[in-house]
């Protein structure tokens, strides 16, 4: 498994950051991203404990669930399917009110599932492939959301 984190400040108050963040809908404001969908509705808010959401990226398909919503400082996921197949332990964002705006820190624990090629080579191929799109992904999501709440 490979653990991956991208942080970034955004010059905006923490509720607006995590209401933004956590809509993924509006991730669709990426380049990198191409559709995002909540596919259930979550107990007490959208997208909440519970929810479901579907993202189509540049990376691929994914199916995720809410698994813990704390407005506005925390929210966990986990990818339950996805394209290409893989496992997934833990997505996690954590919003930190900092002065004149919020850190914003996005983690997610995956590796590539390859069965025919054993751990030790879907380690590699998570290193060398997933890590950095996942890390262009993540930081082009949060530079859109910089964007938008920074106008």
């Amino acid at each position: 498994m490979e653990t991956v984190t991208v942080e970034r400040f955004i010059a905006a108050p923490v509720q607006d950051v995590f209401g933004w963040l956590t809509t993924t809908t509006h991730y669709e404001a990426s380049p990198l991203v191409l559709r995002c969908r909540l596919a259930r509705r979550g107990a007490g808010a959208a997208y909440g404990v519970g929810a479901v959401r579907r993202h189509l990226w540049l990376t691929g398909w994914f199916e995720e669930h809410i698994t813990r919503y704390e407005p506005p400082y925390l929210t966990e996921y986990v990818v339950v399917r996805s394209l290409p197949p893989a496992r997934h332990e833990l997505g996690r964002m954590t919003f930190t009110e900092a002065d004149g705006g919020t850190h914003v820190r996005w983690s997610t624990r995956a590796e590539i599932r390859v069965p025919f090629l054993g751990a030790g080579p879907a380690r590699r191929l998570t290193r060398l492939i997933a890590r950095p799109l996942i890390i262009r992904a993540f930081g082009s999501i949060l530079d859109a959301a910089a964007a938008a709440l920074t106008r």
